[in-house]
C-alpha cells in the first residue's frame, strides 16, 4: 500500500468483516486462515458489496448458512462505510455504502492525479516481460498482434503498480532460415525491391529458396552449409545476416512506433549462440541432462504429463534447439538482470515447450517465477483462421492500415470542419484503439472472431464508445471555458452521481487483479462499465445548468472520469483524442 493511500472499499469491508467474525459465537471454530471475500454485487438493487463468506463457513461451522449470516450481521460494525448489512437468498450479506463515504473517496481520488487511488505494490519484483518476438526477414501478420499487445499491456500495469519491469523483444534471428535467406541473397536478390521494401523481398527470397528445396535435396544441402559458414563466422554471411537483421528491426520498428510499443531490450536468439555450449555441457555434468542415440535429453519420469515427453538440448548432429536458446536466456535474465519473475506471453501451443523448459529451470534449482501467458487465435467470420482472399497470412501492417482508413471515414463524417491533419490525427487514435481494444476486451485465452464492423462501432463494448465517454468529459470544460478547479465538498443528488463515483472508486480495486491471472479482459471490461456509467450520468445530470456544491461534483465527476478514462486507456496501451 503507498504511503498515506487510503485502502479500497472492498479491503476497509473485508476488514470490518473479520472483526465481526471474531466477535461470532463460533470464531473459536472458524478454519485456520479463513479470509472471507468481498466482492463487487453482480445485482446493484441489493447493495454495492457483496460476501458468501457465510455459505463458505455453513459446512465446516455444521449450521444453516443464514443463521451464520445472521450472526455476521448482528456482529458487524458499519461505522461510517455503509449501513446495515442485509441478508440476500441462502445467505449472502450485502453492503450498500454510505453517501458520506462516496463523497469522501471521490475526493481522495481526486487528490491522487497519476494513480486514481491505486495502491503501488508492497513488495515490488524484477519482471522481465517476454513478448512478440516476431522473426527477422518476415514481416509482422496479424497473429502478432496478441503477443504484441497482451505483453505491452502487462508491461505498463506492472510498472505502474510499482514493479521493476523490463521488457524484451527475443526475436528470432538465428537458425535454419537464414541457410535459404542466404542462398536467395546470393543468388535471387532484387536490389531495387531490397531497397524499396526490404522486408517484403526477404520474405519473397526465403519463401521461393524454401519451395527449391523441397525439390531438390543438392540445393537443401547447400543451404545447409551456407549457414554452418555462417554459424563458423564467415564474413561474407555475418556481414549479408547483420544486413537481414538491421533492415527487419527498422521494418518491425516502423510497427511499434505505430502501436505505440517499445521495449528495453532487443536481445534475439543469435545474443546466446555462444552460450549453448557451456549450459549444455553444465546440464550433463549436473547429471540432468543424458545422452539418448547421439542427441543430449533431458528426461522427466517424475512429472505427470512429461513421462514421455523428452526435451532435446542438442541434436545428434551437434545442433542446438529453442529449448537450448530458451534455458540459456532464463541464465542471463536471472543472473545479469536479477529477475525475480519472467513472464512469456507466446501462444497456446507452446505449452509443451514452456512445461518442459520450466521443468529443467526447477531441476537446476533456480527459483525464479516463470510464468507462461498463452493466448488463443484470431479468426475470420468464417471461425477459421483469418487469412486473405489468396489463402496468405494477413499482414499487420494492414491490418493498422485498414483500420486508420475505416476510423477516418468516421471521423470525416462526424467532423467534416477538422483540418485534414487533425482528420488523419484522430483517425490514427480511434484506429489502432480500436484493433488493440478488439484483442484486449477478450479473454486471452479465447478464440475470437476479427470483426471491423464491431471493433469501430460507436456503440458497445468497443474503443470508439470508451474514447467517445472520454471526449464527452474534456467537452463539458471547454464548453465551460476553464480547466477543473479543486473540489472541497462533494455532494450527490441523483443515483446516477453516487454510481458513477462507486465506479470510480473501484479502478483502484480492478487494476491489480489484472495480474493475478494476467487478464487485461478485466480492465477493459471495467472500463466500459465506467463509460456506460458516465453516459447515464451524462443523460441524468445536467452539469452547467445546476449551481454550488452540486455543480462543483459533477465536474468534478466529469474531470475525474477523464482522468480514469485516459490512465486506464493508456495501461491497455491506447491514446485518447479530444474529438471524435
Amino acid at each position: 500500500m503507498a504511503e498515506g493511500m487510503s485502502k479500497t472499499f472492498s479491503a476497509r469491508l473485508q476488514e470490518a468483516l473479520l472483526q465481526a467474525l471474531s466477535a461470532t459465537d463460533f470464531a473459536a471454530d472458524l478454519p485456520e486462515g479463513f479470509a472471507p471475500k468481498v466482492d463487487q454485487a453482480q445485482n446493484r438493487q441489493f447493495g454495492d458489496y457483496q460476501t458468501n463468506a457465510a455459505m463458505m463457513l455453513a459446512k465446516p461451522l455444521k449450521k444453516n448458512p443464514r443463521e451464520v449470516a445472521a450472526q455476521i450481521i448482528e456482529k458487524f460494525e458499519p461505522a461510517d462505510l455503509c449501513d446495515e448489512p442485509t441478508m440476500a437468498g441462502p445467505g449472502f450479506i450485502n453492503f450498500t455504502l454510505k453517501e458520506d463515504a462516496l463523497a469522501g473517496e471521490l475526493l481522495r481520488i481526486l487528490a491522487d492525479e497519476s494513480h486514481h487511488g491505486v495502491a503501488t505494490v508492497e513488495d515490488p519484483k524484477t519482471v522481465v516481460l517476454d513478448f512478440s518476438a516476431p522473426n527477422v526477414a518476415k514481416p509482422m501478420h496479424v497473429g502478432h498482434i496478441r503477443s504484441t499487445i497482451i505483453g505491452d499491456s502487462l508491461g505498463r500495469i506492472a510498472r505502474f503498480l510499482g514493479h521493476r519491469t523490463i521488457t524484451d523483444n527475443h526475436i528470432g534471428d538465428w537458425g535454419t532460415q537464414f541457410g535459404m535467406i542466404l542462398w536467395g541473397w546470393k543468388n535471387l536478390l532484387d536490389e531495387d525491391a531490397l531497397a524499396e521494401k526490404p522486408v517484403e523481398e526477404l520474405l519473397r527470397i526465403y519463401r521461393e529458396v524454401n519451395a527449391r528445396t523441397k525439390e531438390d535435396e543438392a540445393l537443401r544441402e547447400t543451404c545447409k552449409s551456407e549457414l554452418v559458414a555462417l554459424q563458423a563466422g564467415d564474413e561474407e554471411n555475418l556481414k549479408i545476416w547483420e544486413t537481414c537483421v538491421d533492415v527487419s528491426k527498422q521494418g518491425l520498428q516502423g510497427i511499434y512506433d505505430r502501436l505505440d510499443v517499445s521495449f528495453d531490450h532487443w536481445l534475439g536468439e543469435s545474443f546466446y549462440n555462444d552460450r549453448l555450449a557451456p549450459l549444455v555441457d553444465d546440464l550433463l555434468d549436473q547429471k540432468i541432462a543424458e545422452e539418448s542415440d547421439g542427441a543430449i535429453c533431458v528426461f522427466f519420469p517424475e512429472t505427470k504429463g512429461l513421462e514421455d515427453k523428452p526435451a532435446i538440448i542438442r541434436k545428434a548432429d551437434g545442433g542446438f534447439l529453442y529449448a537450448t536458446t530458451d534455458l540459456a536466456t532464463i541464465d542471463y535474465r536471472l543472473n545479469e538482470w536479477k529477475a525475480d519473475a519472467v513472464w512469456y506471453v507466446v501462444g497456446a501451443p507452446q505449452q509443451l515447450h514452456f512445461d518442459q523448459i520450466f521443468k529443467i529451470s526447477e531441476k537446476r534449482g533456480q527459483s525464479a517465477d516463470l510464468e507462461f501467458i498463452p493466448f488463443g487465435s484470431i479468426l475470420g467470420k468464417d471461425r477459421k483462421m483469418l487469412r486473405t482472399r489468396s489463402g496468405d497470412t494477413v499482414q499487420l501492417a494492414d491490418v493498422l492500415d485498414e483500420a486508420v482508413e475505416r476510423a477516418a471515414k468516421v471521423v470525416i463524417e462526424k467532423n467534416p470542419d477538422l483540418e485534414p491533419s487533425e482528420q488523419q490525427a484522430v483517425a490514427e487514435v480511434i484506429g489502432i484503439g480500436a484493433v488493440k481494444y478488439a484483442e484486449l476486451s477478450q479473454y486471452r485465452l479465447t478464440d475470437y472472431i476479427f470483426d471491423w464492423d464491431n471493433m469501430l462501432a460507436l456503440k458497445g463494448n468497443t474503443a470508439p464508445y470508451l474514447l467517445n465517454a472520454y471526449v464527452r468529459t474534456r467537452a463539458i470544460f471547454r464548453k465551460l471555458g476553464e480547466d477543473y478547479t479543486v473540489l472541497e465538498t462533494a455532494v450527490f443528488e441523483e443515483q446516477a452521481e453516487k454510481d458513477l463515483a462507486l465506479k470510480l472508486a473501484q479502478f483502484a480495486e480492478t487494476v491489480p487483479q489484472v495480474l493475478v491471472d494476467f487478464k487485461p479482459n478485466t480492465l477493459a471490461n471495467y472500463l466500459y462499465e465506467l463509460a456506460m456509467a458516465y453516459h447515464r450520468f451524462w443523460e441524468a445530470c445536467p452539469v452547467l445548468r445546476v449551481e454550488g456544491d452540486l455543480r462543483a461534483t459533477r465536474l468534478a465527476l466529469c474531470e475525474q472520469t477523464g482522468r480514469t478514462l485516459r490512465t486506464g486507456l493508456g495501461l491497455l496501451g491506447i491514446r485518447t483524442t479530444e474529438f471524435m
